[in-house]
């Protein structure tokens, strides 16, 4: 299977980031230390000194895209116990890390946060079996924005079935809307899914045309004390009502994180390009997402085609608790790095500093071979 490189979706492989990179760009990322003088170089997939001396649990991956369909419309979806590295080096604001989530892990993939994202064709259906055989606590997977039976709403109080520890169920959720959707555990949900079960579904229209690039990002605001209490290491009582967000992340990280090319979520275009990204909120607040010297039109919302009429240009879109956004635009600026990020400037913070959080980029591949993104890579701790 090709790696690719960039948010999920269609991005480069690493051959073609590579050599965009170009000789320079490659020999100034290899080895690089992004931390102190005396910190080891971070390497893709490798937590620091600081993060092997933390009790033995894996680490989450980054989400990926499994393709529901080639798997003969049948998953499996594990819960796992996990550790969740946000920025693990000390720059710019870091290291941000939750001890414990909760993450969804399909099939023989890694555990990710956000949960991988399953996608289907209109017309067909999907029995996703949730395997909690693991797991010690109950937990359930609810589907938006399909219409389904009531037994496979995922909700416990309203449908009476949970899966227990040490249990399995499967649900039959037809892909009967087309569009992109998000899925999450219901089970005790203001605290499960701030502990990192949530991730998205997307249903491809028949006929589906796809862009030159095409990226999935989900949006999220964490109270960091959630993970840290149910890892032992904060004290407090939980109230959803004095819930406190300190973190904010885009696919499960924060800025600089982000912008790294196999952990994050940049947007690695071409020249050119038409460029589709779905974004969905997974979070508890709204975000409004602005792209920089770009302008994007929103052609979907919540499995909603919109009119052709309806659409205009735009360089924000607010994204509420659950909605997801489609917005497609043209690679035709200055070649260069633009910033894509929350305009609720504290959110683009890792704690008091700026700036950090809900951030990525868009970047053009012909720039790849500049000193201003080998400087990003170092912050965000790549290395060849």
């Amino acid at each position: 299977m090709t790696t690719r490189f960039g948010a999920p979706g269609t991005g480069l492989s690493r051959r073609e980031f590579l050599a965009a990179t170009g000789a320079t760009g490659i020999a100034s990322l290899a080895g690089c230390s992004a931390g102190g003088a005396n910190e080891p170089a971070a390497t893709s997939g490798t937590p620091t000194q600081a993060q092997t001396d933390s009790p033995d649990l894996p680490y989450t991956s980054p989400p990926t895209v499994v393709n529901v369909d080639e798997q003969g419309g049948e998953v499996t979806m594990r819960t796992q116990q996990a550790r969740h590295a946000v920025h693990p080096l000390d720059t710019m604001g870091g290291p941000v890390e939750f001890p414990r989530v909760w993450a969804f892990q399909a099939d023989d993939n890694d555990p990710s946060v956000p949960g991988p994202i399953l996608r289907t064709t209109e017309g067909n259906a999907m029995e996703v079996t949730l395997d909690n055989t693991d797991g010690r606590r109950p937990h359930t997977i609810h589907f938006h924005g399909v219409r389904k039976t009531w037994e496979n709403d995922g909700v416990p109080t309203t449908t009476g079935i949970q899966v227990p520890p040490g249990e399995t169920h499967t649900y039959e959720i037809p892909a009967n809307v087309p569009g992109t959707h998000f899925y999450h555990c219901h089970f005790q949900t203001h605290r499960h899914i701030d502990m990192g079960m949530y991730g998205i579904y997307r249903v491809d229209p028949e006929g589906y045309e796809p862009a030159d690039r095409e990226y999935f990002m989900t949006i999220k605001d964490w109270d960091s004390r959630v993970p840290r209490k149910w890892a032992g290491e904060a004290d407090f009582t939980y109230n959803s009502a004095s819930r406190n967000p300190d973190v904010f992340t885009v696919n499960g990280k924060s800025a600089p994180r982000t912008l790294h090319p196999e952990e994050g979520s940049p947007i690695i275009v071409d020249e050119g390009d038409s460029v589709r990204i779905h974004l969905v909120n997974g979070g508890y607040m709204s975000h409004p997402m602005h792209i920089h010297n770009h302008r994007f039109q929103r052609v979907e919302k919540d499995g909603g085609t919109i009119p052709e009429a309806a659409r205009h240009d735009m360089d924000v879109t607010n994204v509420a608790p659950a909605e997801r956004h489609t917005i497609e635009f043209t690679a035709d600026a200055d070649p260069g790095i633009y910033l894509m990020h929350c305009h609720k400037v504290n959110h683009v913070m890792n704690g008091t500093f700026y700036p950090g959080g809900m951030l990525t980029g868009v970047v053009y591949r012909s720039v790849m071979d500049t000193d201003i993104f080998n400087q990003l890579m170092e912050y965000a701790g790549y290395s060849t």
